[in-house]
């Protein structure tokens, strides 16, 4: 794993992080995005892109936010995915710690 989406990205997934990247490696799910860590390239562009401050580079991935290495993950092990995070379109489908957050009041 080299980037990480952590929870800022719930219900929000604004997807400037998709359109920025150039190894394609970052999938819409029900309520945030994913970075299939297989594909990563560790460039970075994600995390200047996103608005909300949710993408971390693993290393530099703050304590309270450690779980969303294994989340990420976990996304990938639970749905077949293609290579293509945009032709994929939208997965209707959330890790079951994401799928069980409240929802983001305002989104």
């Amino acid at each position: 794993m080299v980037y990480v989406i952590a929870d800022a990205c719930v219900d929000i997934q604004d997807k400037s992080c998709m359109q920025e990247c150039p190894a394609d490696c970052i999938f819409e799910g029900g309520r945030m995005t994913y970075i299939n860590p297989d594909l990563c390239i560790d460039c970075g562009a994600c995390m200047t892109a996103c608005p909300v401050d949710a993408v971390f580079y693993d290393a530099e991935l703050p304590a309270d936010k450690e779980e969303y290495v294994g989340i990420n993950e976990r996304f990938f092990e639970e749905v077949e995915t293609p290579k293509s995070g945009r032709k994929a379109g939208k997965i209707d489908y959330d890790v079951d710690v994401i799928a069980a957050l409240p929802p983001r009041t305002g989104a």
